[in-house]
């Protein structure tokens, strides 16, 4: 049988929009969320709706894992069975250890992978996947694509706003927004993913209504030409996503603004009502 050339692969903490979901050379590979001795698939067994039920009653705190890299070698040794390789974009190093993970199962399975790290979490991992598909059509090779996806990760303008930020903390992943802890009940913290991939505090706004207006400031201040297109991840709080979307609207009516599902593992650290917009 002749293989196909060349397959995309990420992780769950990746939003996944319809379009990616029926590419025919795109694959998932899923985190894990542990409730205690319970283990479950990201986006497999657990929904998010499923997720922050689970959280509401749990009496111990989620926690989240990579595959280990044998998990990982299984899904290459699959894929490789009608590859000949492929590229993979995972979350940033500076995270998780899924990247690592990843790269070592590549190593046991003896199946070629180009990896990249995105540097980011959600659509900034989505967005380099479309990038990179967009290259690929075009006729560019594995190489060249890995030259410009390492160079546009860490470009992603993002701002989020924490829906529980105590579920950062208890999720390990506090580093640099220890200083909102004091005023948490007072203040919605504003978190941003540096160009180097890691957690940084950067604002605080003091209620809903302002938190809002923040992120339409911050919208609007970039597209000055009211053109482009933005991702709006939101944590189960749609309705207040569709209303942030009309304010973004309101002021740019040409501006493209996407809404998406934060996955699973992160809402396990972000928690319910987180919202974030995000742009390359």
């Amino acid at each position: 049988m002749t293989k196909k050339p060349l397959a995309w692969i990420t992780d769950s903490t990746a939003f996944i929009p319809e379009e990616l979901k029926q590419h025919p050379d795109f694959y998932v590979i899923p985190l894990n969320i542990h409730f205690g001795e319970k283990q479950f698939i990201d986006g497999v067994d657990l929904t998010s709706a499923e997720l922050y039920e689970q959280i509401k009653n749990a009496t111990e705190f989620p926690k989240t894992s990579q595959p280990s890299a044998g998990e990982f070698a299984e899904k290459f040794k699959e894929i490789a069975e009608n590859y000949e390789q492929a590229i993979a974009v995972h979350l940033s190093s500076e995270l998780s250890g899924t990247l690592a993970s990843s790269i070592a199962g590549a190593g046991i399975a003896d199946f070629p992978i180009t990896f990249v790290d995105s540097l980011s979490l959600s659509y900034g991992i989505t967005g380099l996947l479309e990038k990179g598909m967009e290259l690929y059509e075009d006729g560019a090779s594995v190489e060249d694509i890995k030259a410009q996806l390492d160079k546009m990760a860490g470009t992603l303008n993002n701002y989020i706003l924490m829906g529980q930020l105590e579920q950062l903390y208890k999720g390990g992943r506090m580093n640099g927004v220890q200083f909102f802890l004091g005023s948490l009940l007072k203040v919605k913290p504003v978190i941003q993913i540096t160009s180097e991939g890691k957690l940084e505090a950067t604002d605080k706004v003091r209620s809903e209504k302002k938190a809002l207006q923040y992120l339409v400031d911050k919208v609007i201040e970039a597209h000055p030409s009211g053109q482009g297109k933005i991702y709006l991840m939101q944590g189960n709080v749609l309705e207040q996503a569709n209303q942030l979307k009309q304010m973004i609207q309101e002021k740019a009516p040409q501006l493209e603004v996407v809404i998406g599902d934060i996955s699973s593992t992160l809402a396990v650290h972000a928690g319910e009502g987180t919202l974030a917009v995000l742009w390359y």
